[in-house]
């Protein structure tokens, strides 16, 4: 069994990839070809978004915004602690200084109220300036955005979104990677849309945004090539990962609506015996990862060996809560200053999903579960 089965989803697209590639190959525009600026477009149809900057990777997606809005030394940036890396790693290389914030038990993003707390404190302190927030959309339920915004145009915050686990979530009608002033997502492999390689998006309604995003992703760049306005990046986005994701992105509702089906399959069995990611009245998540949470580190140990020897694999995202990492240790959190993201980097386990999966394959991890 696989953790997510890319192989499965290929064999099902092989034909539209292979032509599409293929037609990279034969065209020979191997960078800003043709399809980048098509999956741009039917990015912005999907998301609802006005403009679309595709780039090399997620993590590019995440720092270019904080670029192009001019975050720096000095400024305090609001992340959740229990996320991967990146989402602080952005702030930490414009020379901002990402302030970590705990998560809502239920949902396991960013809760509003920490959010309040942390604002609070660094206000009091005087030593940073407040000027924005990255929530997450981890697993790939979108955050209390509806919170969250009412609390940064209270305080004169941008708000951006990292939906690089959140593509094909909604809340109502909204669509993943529309919320906040801008949004990023990632198109690496294990993502729920994913190329071959490493890819990502930015997404934004502001015009002025997007050609300073534009130019960033290109060394600066002005009016042509080799006029340099600003300090850039080499953030472009390959055609031939575009050429990859156009289909996936045909594909993605069908399986978007596959892994949905799995994980309500998931939860008939597991609501019982273990909690879930908890989706809100109104709230839909794309399920890139489906979680659970144990008892505590022993059980997950002893759950992880059992589905192991089944061969089933399964992942642990994230082990240790961002405050609490070695790059971040000067900052002077301790263990217990955020409770419930350090709760649940203990006990959180991921199970197999993808847009594949199978009615048996969820019924073996189940037995395997029950019995472990």
């Amino acid at each position: 069994m696989e953790f997510n089965d890319l192989a499965a989803q290929y064999r099902h697209l092989k034909k539209e990839i292979d032509e599409g590639i293929a037609q990279v190959i034969e065209g020979c525009h191997f960078i800003s070809g043709p399809q980048v600026e098509q999956l741009e477009q039917e990015l912005c149809q999907f998301t609802g978004r006005k403009y679309c900057v595709s780039t090399s990777n997620g993590t590019d997606a995440l720092r270019m915004p904080l670029m192009a809005m001019g975050v720096g030394p000095g400024d305090a940036v609001f992340v959740p602690a229990f996320t991967f890396y990146a989402t602080a790693e952005v702030v930490s290389l414009c020379g901002a200084t990402p302030v970590f914030v705990d998560s809502d038990e239920a949902t396991f993003n960013m809760s509003p109220a920490s959010l309040e707390e942390q604002i609070a404190r660094v206000k009091r302190e005087g030593k940073l300036s407040p000027r924005g927030v990255v929530a997450v959309d981890l697993f790939g339920l979108p955050a209390d955005y509806p919170a969250i915004s009412a609390i940064c145009q209270r305080e004169g915050l941008f708000l951006m979104e990292d939906g690089a686990q959140g593509f094909g979530g909604r809340i109502g009608e909204q669509e993943a990677c529309s919320f906040g002033d801008v949004s990023a997502t990632s198109f690496f492999p294990a993502k729920a849309l994913g190329c071959y390689g490493d890819g990502g998006a930015v997404f934004t309604d502001d015009e002025e945004m997007c050609r300073t995003l534009q130019s960033i992703r290109v060394h600066g760049k002005g009016s042509f090539k080799y006029e340099n306005v600003r300090v850039g990046l080499n953030a472009r986005l390959d055609t031939l990962q575009a050429a990859v994701l156009l289909p996936k992105l045909h594909a993605f509702p069908k399986e978007n609506e596959h892994r949905r089906w799995a994980a309500a399959r998931y939860a008939e069995r597991l609501s019982g015996r273990f909690q879930l990611q908890q989706e809100p009245e109104g709230y839909y998540s794309s399920f890139g990862y489906y979680t659970i949470l144990t008892g505590g580190p022993e059980e997950r140990e002893r759950l992880q060996d059992a589905l192991k020897a089944r061969g089933i694999p399964t992942m642990v995202y994230y082990p240790c809560p961002l405050h609490l990492q070695k790059v971040y240790l000067p900052f002077g959190y301790r263990r217990g200053d955020l409770p419930v993201c350090e709760s649940l980097a203990g006990r959180v386990l991921s199970l197999p999903m993808h847009g594949y999966i199978t009615e048996e394959e969820i019924g073996q991890v189940y037995d395997a579960l029950l019995n472990g």
